[in-house]
């Protein structure tokens, strides 16, 4: 049964919501399941959850980098298929815990949908307090959603749009790749990319907006390391290797009180290539 059907729009807490919250609205809530890699399609997944699939339709296959945006219709299509309707509330997980469950909210913020959430700690915090799960991975086969793209422009910004950043001091380029992969230390996973990172940009490892519980570090703490990084900007863009865990730096400024963010959709997996685009090694 579709969700807006049946029950009133539920008022959304925030961007990151409990394991305790879901649990509770289970089954009026659209759940999506957004992990990627080995993880994707998993023998687990949180009772009635669709698949949100990075790596297959909610990616652009005909661009020359990974896990790139698609255009507005066919994400629109997409979202249709999977049953979303504009009055639906959505909850994004995924199998690792906070990784590409960001990803996936900050899509569907920039094309123009603003009740969606993220699952503070993923599935691994939904199986840890003992709430029931399903076997085999995340389907959807019922009746298609009035789901309606609004593009938000400025939400996934390009390189150029990047290498101004880097020289406007107001602003502030943050990586949320390993330390050691910004340096030029540890090889990139993806071949043919250079090592380094854009002169200027600062290095934010995204497990560092992470508690040791795995659930997101409360809002005064993020902001805390938002600021000992950027100090008094407020203009900030998110890069990491491939567009996905930029979004959880996206998701911790948001929850830190930054309004003014955008995602480098193409990421390393585009400024790494050779090119003309400058790269330095070193921390």
């Amino acid at each position: 049964m579709h969700v807006s059907e049946t029950f009133e729009p539920l008022e959304m807490p925030g961007p990151l919501v409990g394991v305790g919250w879901l649990a509770a609205r289970l089954g009026r809530v659209v759940v999506f399941d957004a992990s990627v890699g080995g993880r994707r399609g998993g023998e687990q997944r949180i009772p009635g959850a669709r698949p949100f699939d990075l790596d297959g339709v909610l990616s652009d296959h005909t661009a020359p980098v990974p896990h790139t945006m698609p255009t507005a219709a066919a994400f629109q299509e997409a979202l249709r298929g999977l049953g979303v309707g504009d009055d639906d509330a959505v909850v994004v997980y995924d199998a690792a815990g906070v990784y590409s469950s960001a990803r996936a909210w900050w899509m569907l913020r920039a094309m123009g949908f603003g009740r969606a959430a993220v699952l503070d700690g993923g599935l691994p915090a939904w199986s840890g307090a003992g709430l029931p799960v399903e076997s085999g991975p995340a389907v959807y086969e019922g009746p298609r959603g009035s789901f309606t793209a609004r593009p938000r422009p400025g939400l996934l910004v390009d390189a150029g749009t990047v290498a101004r950043a880097l020289t406007d001091p107001d602003a502030a380029v943050l990586d949320a790749r390993t330390r050691e992969r910004f340096a030029g230390t540890a090889p990139e996973p993806r071949p043919g990319l250079r090592g380094g990172h854009m002169p200027g940009a600062l290095n934010l490892p995204f497990g560092d907006l992470l508690g040791p519980d795995g659930l997101m570090r409360p809002a005064g703490e993020l902001r805390a390391v938002f600021e000992a990084l950027t100090g008094e900007r407020e203009r900030l863009c998110f890069s990491c290797g491939s567009g996905v865990t930029a979004c959880v730096l996206a998701l911790g400024a948001t929850l830190a009180g930054y309004r003014d963010t955008a995602v480098y959709d193409g990421s390393w997996s585009e400024w790494g290539l050779p090119s003309e685009r400058p790269v330095v090694t070193g921390a």
